[in-house]
């Protein structure tokens, strides 16, 4: 990423069904890039420069987890998040939503870092 963008804005839990039906929408076709960070794995990059299909997200009791889809038309690649914790969204200079962090309850953080438009 050429500009520096502080991940900072949190957002609640009771909020995140909403949020990620609002991001799938508004961000469907953008292109994404997602990692992963562990204390003990280390970064992995899983995906790199994906179109974003979807971000479903099914609360504790119905699923506990997050699933990022990739792909233009089907489903070509998706990452499972269990049972999250925190979510974290990052923007850019002039308020365009650039990255997602998402902590979950075994410790890693997804990195989801979006294209600029």
């Amino acid at each position: 990423m050429t500009n520096k963008i502080d991940i900072n804005k949190s957002v609640p839990q009771e909020r995140w069904g909403e949020f990620f039906d609002q991001f799938s929408d508004g961000n469907r076709g953008r292109l994404i890039s997602i990692e992963t960070i562990n204390s003990e794995l280390g970064h992995a990059e899983l995906i790199k420069d994906a179109p974003l299909m979807a971000m479903v997200y099914d609360r504790p009791g119905k699923g506990d987890d997050l699933v990022i889809e990739v792909g233009k038309d089907v489903v070509t690649y998706a990452h499972t998040i269990d049972s999250p914790t925190e979510v974290l969204t990052g923007q850019d200079s002039n308020g365009v939503m650039m990255a997602v962090r998402i902590s979950d309850a075994a410790g890693t953080q997804t990195l989801i870092q979006l294209q600029a438009s």
